[in-house]
């Protein structure tokens, strides 16, 4: 059987994120200062669509008949792709933490386009909400900026 974790080891997470770059916080009370984890970098996130593209769809016959058209097939936006798969790895960064006891609670701090994506990725592999989500986008911004965001919360 694993011991308890004490009280003292326990923290709320606080995630300030956009679709390139994210900075997880910690603070050991619901309105104390905010210490940095670890920070996410998704350097495709700032590439340019056609540089994710690798080339264009070929053509193709048809099964039957004498028809000729292109594969172009209805995929997802790349940089939608790319932002998801960003946001995955967010959530499963939360979901260890949660799921290993230590913590409290945690709070989301994104760009309102990556916020979304953000919750939706969460909601797969945490069961518990938020307790603050703030549609900004601060990442980079100093740590007083979003404590002060987060108090009005």
């Amino acid at each position: 059987m694993t011991s308890p974790i004490s009280p003292i080891n326990k923290h709320y997470l606080v995630v300030v994120a956009d679709q390139s770059r994210a900075v997880l916080y910690s603070r050991d009370t619901l309105r104390g200062s905010l210490k940095e984890l670890r920070s996410f970098t998704n350097e495709a996130a700032r590439m340019k669509t056609g540089d994710l593209l690798a080339d264009r769809g070929g053509r193709s016959f048809d099964s039957h008949g004498q028809g000729r058209h292109t594969m172009q097939s209805e995929k997802a936006d790349p940089k939608q792709h790319i932002a998801t798969a960003f946001a995955k790895k967010i959530a499963e960064t939360i979901a260890a933490d949660v799921h290993k006891g230590t913590c409290r609670g945690f709070a989301l701090v994104a760009a309102p386009r990556f916020l979304g994506t953000l919750r939706q990725e969460i909601s797969t592999v945490v069961k518990s909400e938020p307790y603050a989500t703030i549609d900004k986008d601060v990442v980079g911004k100093d740590e007083a900026v979003i404590e002060e965001l987060l108090a009005r919360a």
